[in-house]
Order: structure tokens, then sequence, then C-alpha cells
């Protein structure tokens, strides 16, 4: 197990981690998911041993390793450029951590076998790097990650780079290529698709800190805060401020909804609403929408899905239907949204219910 404690790590005045506690279990998959600069490599770093934490203490399996340098670990790290000895064959970089720990030829035989197997890179063993592809470099970088057996493996975004179809091979393969190794294994991503897509669990990062850390799909359908939920959100969470009285809550563009069972217990006051852009659709959904009139600013057309921008008043928000919508700008529509998906917050960001609802 991999245990961060209260780890803070300030260089000068600027604190890139901040107050961080995680506890990654031996064999669980662990997504970092948050925009740029909000604190995944800084975090892979104190967990690698390359950084020390200003404050806080890290362990692993029991030990305090929070001095330990980076190379009494064991740690394996693929980062998103293709890190691979330029002049060794793509065997030679394979076994490279093999040789290091004085494995005889026979096991070094198998094991670049074997991951050079599952990896697809048999017949491109005897070649050097600059000779293949830029998924077969990643490729020979994840298998030398594999062989080495490390207890910790860290993936610093590795497949930002790919082209789209090798990246959705990879992210269909790299759960089961690590799922044996009892390894535990950190994958950093700006995606939420991409985490959605690797399951286990995500930690959300925002600004440094953890917002929000558990099961991936949990994290998802039941953000804790709006922080977490709007780093969990591609396209962009849609919101709008609203008002609570009673059984009513009255969104900011005066469209009326009758309060979910799960926050018939909050208070009466002032809330944000939230919502993804899959739940705003051209067509009602019988006795579970809402119309609200707005006009379009924006239409994305992807061919199998369009992505309509729409304006009410000040909230701007985007739609996800499927299908070609080819919308002109200034446009009237009316949009419905899908009341059994709304998720409700207060106005210091963090979860109206207790009970949140699956927001799918």
């Amino acid at each position: 197990m991999l245990e961060l404690k209260d780890v803070t790590k300030q260089a000068g005045a600027e604190v890139h981690i901040r107050d961080v506690s995680l506890r990654l279990e031996k064999g669980s998959l662990n997504v970092l998911l948050g925009p740029t600069l909000s604190g995944k490599t800084s975090l892979m770093r104190l967990m690698a041993g390359l950084d020390k934490p200003t404050r806080g203490s890290i362990w692993f399996d029991g030990r305090d390793v929070t001095g330990m340098a980076v190379q009494s670990r064991n740690v394996a790290m693929v980062y998103q450029q293709f890190i691979n000895y330029p002049a060794m064959t793509v065997y030679e970089n394979i076994a490279s951590p093999l040789r290091v720990t004085g494995k005889t030829a026979s096991e070094i035989e198998k094991a670049v076998g074997e991951a050079a197997d599952l990896l697809h890179l048999t017949p491109y063993l005897k070649r050097l790097p600059l000779e293949l592809s830029g998924g077969q470099q990643q490729r020979t970088a994840l298998a030398r990650a594999m062989v080495k057996n490390a207890g910790l493996v860290l993936l610093d975004e590795p497949l930002a780079n790919l082209d789209y179809k090798l990246r959705e091979e990879l992210r269909a393969e790299l759960p089961k290529i690590f799922a044996e190794t009892g390894a535990i294994f950190v994958y950093a991503t700006t995606e939420p698709s991409e985490a959605l897509l690797l399951g286990g669990n995500t930690a959300t990062l925002s600004e440094g800190r953890v917002t929000q850390f558990g099961p991936t799909v949990d994290v998802f359908r039941r953000p804790a805060d709006l922080v977490t939920a709007k780093t969990f959100s591609d396209p962009p969470l849609n919101t709008v401020s609203a008002e609570k009285t009673g059984a009513t809550i009255r969104l900011a563009t005066g469209t009326e909804i009758a309060v979910p069972d799960y926050l018939r217990n909050v208070g009466d006051g002032r809330l944000v609403i939230g919502f993804r852009p899959h739940h705003l659709s051209p067509e009602p959904l019988a006795g579970v929408s809402v119309a609200i009139a707005a006009k379009v600013t924006v239409t994305e057309i992807t061919g199998s899905e369009s992505f309509v921008h729409v304006a009410n008043g000040d909230s701007r928000w985007v739609m996800l239907t499927r299908g070609v919508h080819d919308l002109a700008p200034g446009t009237g529509i009316s949009v419905n949204l899908d009341t059994r998906h709304l998720l409700a917050f207060r106005e210091d960001g963090v979860s109206a219910a207790s009970d949140r609802p699956l927001a799918a």
C-alpha cells in the first residue's frame, strides 16, 4: 500500500501540492484527473521519490520512504514523451532494467518475450526505436516498465502524443496489462473520458488539492463539490443559479422545477444547479424534463454527435445530442432539461445533498 499523509510540496511562496492524504491499495488502478497545472505531475514525483515533500510523509508497505531516493525504490515510470535508449534494440530496451538487477539470460528472455507478446512487439524486437512508429515506441517504454515488476507504476499522460486509434487500443489494454502484476498503478490524465475508460479509482485534482477520491464511476456520478463536478465533465458542466423555496426550485432562467426527493431535506435558499451536456435534449422526455427557451450561439458537428451551444440570458450552456443538428447562430430553440440527473450545490460549492443523485 502507498499512503500519503498530509503531504504538501512548496517551492518558495508557490504551493504545488497542498495537504494531500491518499491511500492506494496494492493491485489497484488509480487515476489522477485534473487540468494542466493542477498538480498531477508534482504528485507523481513525490510518489516516486524524485521530490521530497515540504511537509507530511509518504509510506510504502508500512515503511516511511519520505526521504528515500528514487533509486532505492521499486518504481517504474512512463512519461508522455517516449523515453527509450536510441542505440539499443527494442529487445535490449525492454531488458535493460532486468540486466541492472542481475537476472539470468533465461529469465530475461522469458520476461522480454512475455512483455513483447502482450504489447504486440515481437516482430520488432531487433529494431532500433527510431525505426518504430510512435505507438510502437510507447509500447516499448510500457514493456520496460512492466518487466521491471515494480511495486509502483506511474504513468504520466503516456498516451497523449499518440493518434486516436492507438490511444483507444492502449486505453483498453493498459488495465489488463498491469492487472496481474499486483503493482499499484497510477495514471495521470487531463481527460475525464480516459478516466472513465480506465475505471478503478480516481482522484480529482485542482490547484494542488485532491478534491475527491474514490471509485471512478462514483466520483463521476456523485461529485462532492462543484470543483470536482467541473473537473470531471467534458464538455464542461453546465451551471445555473437557482433558488429553492419549499417544494420548488426556480432557475435563474425563470423555469420552475419540482424539488427532487434527494433535495427535500435541503433548507430553502440559493443553490447552484449543475447538469451535463447530454442531459439537455432538443426533444422532450415525457414526465422527466422541463423545456427552457434559448438561442443557438454555435453548433459543432462531429458526425455522430452535435454540440449545440445555447444562451438564455446570462447563462451559456452546451447541449450534446446524437446526429447532425445544423442550427444557425441566433436560432430560437427549446432545450429540454432532464431533471432526474441534476446536481445541486450550496453557494460555497459543496454538494447540497449527502445522498447525491446518479448524475450519469
